[in-house]
């Protein structure tokens, strides 16, 4: 069963994401259902498809309509959606939709189950819980702290960039602390102080300086605690 679906995954992301040409989706976006280039997408999908089977009498049927399937979900997100929903979200769905049909594709040979139960246990649980708190509860508590400070950062920044990038920083920390990559952490504050030393080098704002300083603290502290938090309650999971 994994081999088959390591097969049908491989050719999706060939399909999807390597030879699917920027050119490609300009073409689908501006002709629509007279574009050629959709029903050419479709047609690599069934090649690849077809060639990563090898051809074998026992696939061909479910290839063929795992292909015209794709075409459908394709029209479906690229077309007839495509102005209802952010670009990100789309994308989201358009292949949220490809997964479900190939699962379904690959149940139809191997009778599979899913484990609810391994999927909500305990340490899933506890995984979720660190993972909302180091970036949504971790980015609102540091929003709230660093106002008592009340001080305006300078505007020309991309809108809640700060925000996003606090979130990532933080879910670095957070996975160099539970895979015990301590160096991991340093290599991330050096890189940081090197991007923002030419803003506060322009800038020569000495406040500027301290309030990037006490936020890059606060995310990084943020971080390694919950970090650390999340390895001892883990340990009561086993």
């Amino acid at each position: 069963m994994f081999e088959l679906l390591m097969k049908i995954v491989l050719s999706h992301l060939l399909g999807d994401f390597v030879l699917q040409t920027n050119a490609m989706v300009s073409d689908i976006d501006r002709n629509r259902w007279q574009s050629k280039q959709l029903y050419f997408h479709g047609l690599i999908h069934l090649s690849l498809l077809l060639l990563i089977t090898k051809f074998e009498k026992q696939y061909i049927f479910a290839v063929v309509l795992l292909a015209v399937v794709h075409l459908l979900i394709d029209i479906f997100t690229k077309i007839i959606i495509k102005n209802k929903l952010s670009s990100i979200n789309n994308l989201l769905l358009d292949q949220l939709l490809h997964a479900f049909s190939i699962a379904l594709f690959v149940r139809y040979y191997y009778n599979y189950k899913i484990d609810f139960d391994q999927l909500l246990s305990e340490k899933n649980y506890l995984l979720l819980i660190a993972l909302i708190s180091v970036t949504y509860v971790a980015s609102i508590l540091m929003k709230k702290v660093l106002e008592l400070f009340n001080y305006t950062l300078p505007n020309g920044g991309i809108n809640e960039a700060g925000k996003y990038i606090g979130m990532l920083e933080r879910l670095f920390v957070f996975t160099f602390v539970v895979m015990s990559f301590w160096e991991g952490i340093g290599f991330l504050l050096a890189a940081k102080s090197i991007f923002r030393f030419g803003d506060l080098k322009e800038n020569k704002e000495i406040r500027l300086t301290e309030y990037i300083l006490i936020g890059t603290l606060l995310s990084f502290g943020l971080a390694i605690l919950i970090g650390q938090l999340y390895l001892e309650f883990k340990k009561s999971t086993n």
